[in-house]
């Protein structure tokens, strides 16, 4: 998967999806920071994964800093990731 910079990825202070995303039990906390970095805890694991990232529309593309790639979709403010449902913590 290749990085993309393009002019349709949102900037910092515009992106909707900022913030703590979690798993149903709250096992799984993607917590999308403002400076296209995020920081994902396993159950009591913090910072369990960590690297950056990009939004394109309602598509997200992870890059962890160990070269794991993936992606995810935003649908009705649900993110759909590796067969993984998250939901926007309030």
């Amino acid at each position: 998967m290749s990085v993309e910079r393009n002019s349709d990825k949102q900037t910092p202070g515009s992106l909707p999806y900022v913030g703590m995303w979690v798993t149903a039990d709250g096992y799984i906390r993607h917590n999308l920071l403002a400076n296209d970095r995020y920081d994902e805890a396993r159950g009591k694991r913090e910072s369990a994964y960590q690297g950056r990232y990009a939004v394109r529309g309602n598509h997200i593309d992870y890059w962890d800093d160990t070269g794991f790639t993936a992606e995810g979709t935003f649908i009705d403010d649900v993110l759909h990731h590796a067969g993984m449902i998250l939901y926007r913590q309030t």
